[in-house]
């Protein structure tokens, strides 16, 4: 059994990014921990409750401001990174992409950094950055900005589960054919199963691997 944490910066990029290899985890005898470094809006917020009853992994609550979370200092958000790593001694994390469009995203992924200093956090062996649709996908079109994936999760056994959570977050979905539209979050994992021969995978950038 290995402890796994998601850095989840708001409700519902825990389940765009990796909803089904958490499923996965636990099928496999993990213990799944979420940290949500903020609410979200007071819409997203309220399903705090129902999201920890649907995955029934243990939730923690970071309280940190959403929107504004770019506006704290990194040392100001470093000690509530490191007070959770240290409580849940991952050995696997999942963070969210280094240049999401989202702001709040960039600035947890670089409080994120102070957290993976092996000497520090000897407990850590694997770290990966997750793909959040119409996040990851919407960075500007520069080099440096690119989502190679190089680490892909077969989740078709628990895309209908993932699919179903993800309903709860009703105001955050949009009408097909845009973006974060069921259809269209379905068809993207469909795309990343086709490119290992499966019918749906989430993919991920592997940052850090200690064997």
């Amino acid at each position: 059994m290995k402890n796994i944490l998601i850095i989840s910066v708001h409700p519902d990029d825990e389940t765009l990014g990796c909803g089904g290899t958490i499923l996965k985890h636990k099928q496999s005898g993990d213990k799944v921990y979420c940290f949500l470094v903020t609410n979200g809006n007071s819409k997203q917020s309220k399903l705090i409750k129902k999201l920890q009853e649907l995955y029934d992994i243990v939730f923690i609550q970071g309280n940190l401001p959403e929107i504004t979370l770019d506006d704290l200092s990194l040392s100001e958000i470093i000690p509530v990174f490191s007070n959770v790593f240290n409580m849940v001694k991952p050995h696997t994390i999942y963070l969210p992409n280094r240049f999401d469009v989202h702001s709040d995203h960039r600035k947890a992924f670089e409080a994120s950094q102070a957290c993976l200093k092996t000497f520090r956090y000897p407990f850590l062996k694997r770290v990966l950055m997750m793909e959040i649709i119409s996040e990851t996908d919407f960075a500007p079109a520069l080099p440096e900005n690119h989502f190679i994936p190089n680490v892909f999760i077969d989740v078709s056994e628990f895309m209908n589960e993932k699919m179903k959570i993800m309903e709860i977050f009703e105001s955050e979905l949009l009408d097909y054919p845009q973006t974060r539209s069921i259809n269209t979050i379905k068809a993207y994992h469909r795309y990343r199963g086709s490119q290992i021969n499966v019918e749906f995978a989430e993919c991920f950038m592997l940052i850090k691997e200690i064997l």
